[in-house]
């Protein structure tokens, strides 16, 4: 039975395999043609006649006259570009030789060195490169008699402008955040850092999508084997498109089958740019503002950028009470439960007759109220988020109280309960990183369900497995509890609390991946001594 399966299983991989090669067109590698008007032909059968795929073509030239065409894409380009591009290279420029006996070649070589007035110019040969310039929003030129295209970036098109971050907000500090352009991404970390050492790469993934995808790195500071193994898994992707960094967050990580965010995404360039000083790897997606981080570690989910722009004693303040915040999103609900259900003598006397008070009309027992008011939060804060902005957080606030003022009169839950929902949802968004806050709200479940079962030994236990399976995963080879598992006293000088600057000798290291010793930070020891 199981061979069969594993038979069965094989043909439909093969299957899928067979599909995507023939709906993406990475496979088309073939040159391209002499005559002209076969080659236009063609590329609106590709392109299906769509109406954006603009096509004009020039006779240039007195005797014999040459036919040049331009082909690209309505909406993708700049328009003033193509304008200058089509006026100045394929009308005055190719003019000056007209009266000489002129070849395509010959044209085409003009063309190519002096007619040509954008950046970026390639020549391609093969009709999948031809094609990928042309859907990027880039313009191509053809000769006829010649087989290549000249591809110029005249990129354009309608592109949210660089604004302030929505989701990672601060109060000092930069106020610039990405967008959807890769170009315009790359360009904010390049002004922050002007080192020849921060190095780009980039590459194609999705055999549908051809999404570029680029992996930004100090060299020298980044270590090799671990840019080497993000370029690994990058190649080793296998999917129809990409369509946010999501997509490969998901393919590239460790492990699949937990609940923690092992790849951090921020949509800060100021974020971006302290993670390479550090040694991690950024990789860029087109079309989205998130940008990877890796490797990642647990501790990196409490960091703020507004850490590094105040003082280090309210930093180290600050840390601590997200860190509690952490803890009480988790346990909270778990200890309200344990000890109204299993340990009453933990309750001070009063406390303990007021409780009671409370439950005395409630017709369910405290697991189930808890249930109960946290899967109605978990609905208010969906609705909250996906409702338009305008009536979303006056909608969410309002049903909040409504519901748990009439809740708490109509006896189905007590008021403590209430109050600990309440603090439990503040709570969760106090931690800057918000996938670990998700993770948080997921695990807090699980627990609540051992709370009810076993008390505060089942608490205990799901506290005790958690951390067990923490301290087993690992981002990209660094170990994800680092530096507190392994411990290493001089890693901690960014992680709960954060030295004064003046104390850093030191660069700190991503345990596990980087090998040898740490970089000064201020140059040398002997230009710091001075």
């Amino acid at each position: 039975m199981s061979l069969r399966w594993l038979s069965r299983l094989k043909k439909k991989h093969k299957k899928n395999k067979e599909r995507i090669r023939e709906i993406g067109f990475a496979e088309k590698n073939e040159p391209l043609e002499l005559d002209l008007q076969l080659t236009l032909n063609r590329i609106k059968q590709e392109l299906g006649n769509s109406p954006d795929v603009v096509v004009r073509t020039f006779d240039i030239g007195i005797e014999p006259q040459i036919r040049v065409a331009a082909v690209y894409l309505d909406g993708l380009t700049n328009k003033d570009k193509v304008n200058d591009f089509v006026a100045r290279a394929l009308l005055l420029e190719p003019e000056k030789d007209a009266g000489k006996p002129i070849e395509p070649q010959s044209m085409f070589d003009v063309i190519l060195s002096r007619a040509v007035t954008v950046g970026d110019v390639k020549v391609k040969n093969d009709w999948n490169g031809m094609l990928y310039h042309i859907l990027s929003g880039e313009i191509a030129v053809f000769v006829h008699g010649c087989p290549g295209a000249i591809v110029g970036n005249i990129r354009g098109g309608e592109w949210r402008s660089v604004s302030e971050p929505k989701t990672e907000v601060n109060i000092r500090g930069p106020k610039d955040s990405f967008n959807e352009s890769l170009a315009t991404n790359v360009s904010l970390i390049r002004r922050r850092l002007k080192s020849p050492k921060l190095w780009l790469e980039s590459m194609r993934i999705g055999n549908v999508s051809e999404t570029e995808v680029a992996i930004m790195y100090l060299k020298e500071i980044a270590e090799d084997s671990l840019v080497e193994e993000v370029k690994r898994r990058l190649k080793d992707i296998r999917i129809d498109a990409v369509l946010e960094s999501g997509n490969i967050e998901e393919l590239v990580q460790d492990e699949t089958l937990t609940p923690f965010p092992t790849v951090f995404n921020t949509e800060r360039p100021d974020v971006v740019a302290g993670n390479l000083l550090e040694g991690r790897v950024a990789v860029f997606v087109d079309g989205t503002p998130n940008t990877l981080i890796l490797p990642t570690t647990f501790s990196q989910f409490f960091k703020a950028a507004e850490d590094y722009y105040q003082r280090f004693d309210f930093t180290v303040f600050m840390r601590w009470i997200r860190y509690f915040s952490f803890f009480l999103l988790l346990v909270l609900p778990s200890i309200y439960i344990a000890v109204t259900t299993h340990h009453h003598e933990m309750i001070p006397t009063t406390l303990a007759i007021n409780l009671l008070a409370q439950r005395e009309g409630v017709p369910f027992p405290a697991f189930i109220e808890a249930l109960i008011m946290e899967i109605t939060f978990e609905i208010m804060r969906e609705a909250g988020t996906r409702m338009p902005r305008a009536i979303g957080q006056a909608v969410s606030i309002v049903g909040a109280i409504v519901l748990g003022q009439a809740a708490v009169e109509a006896g189905i839950v007590t008021a403590m309960m209430v109050i600990i929902v309440a603090l439990t949802g503040i709570a969760s968004f106090a931690t800057p990183g918000i996938t670990l806050s998700n993770s948080a709200r997921l695990i807090r479940f699980p627990l609540m369900i051992a709370a009810s079962t076993f008390g505060f030994y089942g608490v205990i236990m799901g506290m005790i497995l958690m951390v067990a399976h923490m301290c087993g995963l690992r981002s990209f080879g660094v170990p994800y509890m680092s530096p507190f598992a392994p411990f290493g006293l001089r890693h901690q000088q960014d992680a709960i609390w954060r030295a004064p600057y003046k104390t850093l000798a030191t660069r700190a290291r991503l345990s596990g991946a980087v090998e040898g010793p740490s970089r000064p930070i201020w140059g040398g020891e002997e230009e710091r001594e001075t």
